[in-house]
């Protein structure tokens, strides 16, 4: 379980760990905004995952556990599963990470936030986090310069670190990953699939 620290993201913070060139900002899809989820929006159990690109329990969650948990319970329409963002150290580098995967399209997010995860022991070792953050963003059609103007957009940092303090505000969120079912937290740190079933189970009564 990884905890986070209060200091949150300043604006443009990207520009300071040479994420970006910071040099002209260059056209870039406006991120998305809002809640990215996946599932059936009927289905009878809702589960929020709060987590951090930079969170390793939560990288190992989404290796580990997360790819059966989908298989029996959202792609079955049992559980529609939301995945929302949250910073822990480094903050810049989980900002831009998850400016790079909304940038990259709603069909790409999720495909963008696995290929960061798979990434984080590269990125810790070779300290390269914008050439790995890059690599990914082009792997997902974005350009180089598309990516600069995006992980250094100071309304979608400001967006991000709004909805960042609103989770620490109204769900009292301060570690990665936690979990939600139906609107009542069930945890905080990594969850074994069969801590899961008994959640979905409990959720469904």
């Amino acid at each position: 379980m990884q905890k986070t620290t209060r200091r949150l993201l300043i604006l443009a913070a990207a520009c300071g760990l040479a994420l970006a060139g910071c040099s002209k900002p260059g056209a870039a899809t406006a991120p998305n905004t809002g809640d990215m989820s996946m599932g059936s929006a009927s289905a009878p159990v809702k589960m929020v995952e709060y987590a951090s690109a930079t969170c390793p329990h939560c990288a190992r969650f989404n290796a580990d556990v997360f790819p059966a948990f989908k298989k029996k319970y959202i792609d079955t329409g049992k559980v529609h599963y939301t995945f929302r963002e949250f910073l822990t150290p480094p903050n810049e580098v989980a900002a831009a990470a998850f400016l790079m995967a909304r940038c990259a399209g709603k069909d790409k997010y999720f495909p963008a936030v696995d290929a960061v995860f798979s990434s984080q022991q590269e990125m810790a070792q070779s300290g390269d986090y914008r050439g790995v953050l890059l690599r990914i963003g082009q792997s997902m059609g974005m350009t180089e310069t598309q990516f600069d103007a995006c992980v250094s957009d100071e309304k979608a940092i400001k967006a991000l670190n709004d909805r960042v303090e609103k989770a620490m505000r109204d769900q009292e969120i301060n570690a990665t990953p936690t979990f939600l079912m139906n609107g009542k937290k069930v945890k905080s740190g990594e969850m074994t699939m069969a801590e899961l079933d008994a959640a979905v189970a409990e959720a469904s009564k």
